[in-house]
């Protein structure tokens, strides 16, 4: 189950998306000196939607006899991570237009090393999926030959 490449990536992609949980997304310096972050957990949304994606990642690694179903949920895990993306960035610019409608001005905004890890989740699944497809194809040359 965890020898398969497809496996570790999985595993890499849950990984990252438990990481999502905890780094901060966003940084705004206001024009009063407060510093407001965003993360994950600031919004409902983002958050079960990574979570569906860790949770769809790691219930895919003990799929590993069932390959067409494992690679059906990773491209549905794809779309989510696509979908946590959107909504990620969706979501900062809603908190920074709630932010500028109190009446304080942004000084500084800033992108967080956290904001990249959806990206590192889409890679991870984007790989583990084109294994899982290798594996299948591989099986289906193999039931040929008998």
């Amino acid at each position: 189950m965890i020898q398969r490449i497809q496996s570790l990536y999985l595993l890499l992609a849950a990984a990252a998306g438990i990481g999502t949980w905890f780094l901060n997304i966003w940084k705004a310096t206001l024009n009063d000196g407060t510093i407001r972050y965003f993360n994950a957990q600031s919004s409902f949304i983002v958050f079960l939607v990574l979570m569906l994606v860790v949770g769809l990642a790691l219930f895919c690694i003990f799929l590993f006899k069932n390959r067409k179903l494992q690679f059906r949920l990773t491209i549905l895990n794809i779309l989510l991570s696509v979908a946590a993306i959107a909504l990620q960035y969706f979501k900062v610019q809603d908190t920074a237009n709630d932010i500028q409608s109190q009446g304080k001005l942004i000084t500084t905004a800033t992108y967080l090393p956290g904001a990249f890890l959806p990206v590192l989740i889409f890679i991870f699944l984007l790989m583990a999926a084109r294994g899982i497809f290798k594996d299948e194809k591989l099986i289906k040359s193999l039931d040929r030959l008998r």
